[in-house]
């Protein structure tokens, strides 16, 4: 099932996810099938729960877009427990379509977390991955790659949504 993605300016966007407890179920099987079918008809490599209206902290990243089976990871209750290096590069996002900026994020990353059985897994990761998997966990913690932007871009951004709000095109 192909979820409808929640936009900036939905409060489950900006609010810390709840860990998930509740593993080996067919519900979260299903939700992570789910949500991969909705990363990649949405053209991401990337999707977190509260993108979709589900405040959990789970988040699904390919940075094949969908080209290499061995690419899709898994990401529930994650944390980031090393970073090396810095870079960067374009970012977007699916909850504020249309928008691109520079952010700086690590280059290199490990992630603990638990895969869906709620068994513990460790996954490194570099470049395209390691970006996304910093944005994603980044969504679970209510945190929009807006914040990573100046103050004068963010608000530049701000202004042209509160104008397609306004105009009834962001919905």
């Amino acid at each position: 099932m192909i979820y409808h993605v929640v936009k900036y300016g939905d409060p489950v966007l900006e609010t810390p996810a709840e860990p998930v407890t509740n593993f080996g179920t067919d519900e979260l099987k299903q939700l992570v099938d789910d949500m991969f079918e909705t990363m990649y008809a949405n053209k991401g490599v990337g999707l977190a729960a509260p993108q979709i209206g589900v405040s959990k902290r789970l988040a699904v990243v390919d940075s094949s877009a969908g080209e290499d089976e061995s690419l899709k990871r898994v990401l529930i209750n994650p944390e980031i427990t090393f970073r090396e290096g810095r870079e960067s590069d374009e970012e977007g996002c699916l909850s504020i379509p249309g928008f691109r900026e520079s952010v700086s994020r690590a280059k290199a990353v490990v992630v603990k977390g638990q895969d869906i059985y709620g068994n513990p897994v460790e996954l490194p990761a570099e470049e395209l991955m390691a970006r996304a998997f910093q944005h994603e966990i980044d969504h679970l913690d209510g945190i929009l790659f807006l914040r990573h932007i100046s103050p004068l871009k963010r608000d530049l951004i701000k202004r042209k949504i509160r104008k397609l709000v306004q105009a009834g095109e962001w919905k």
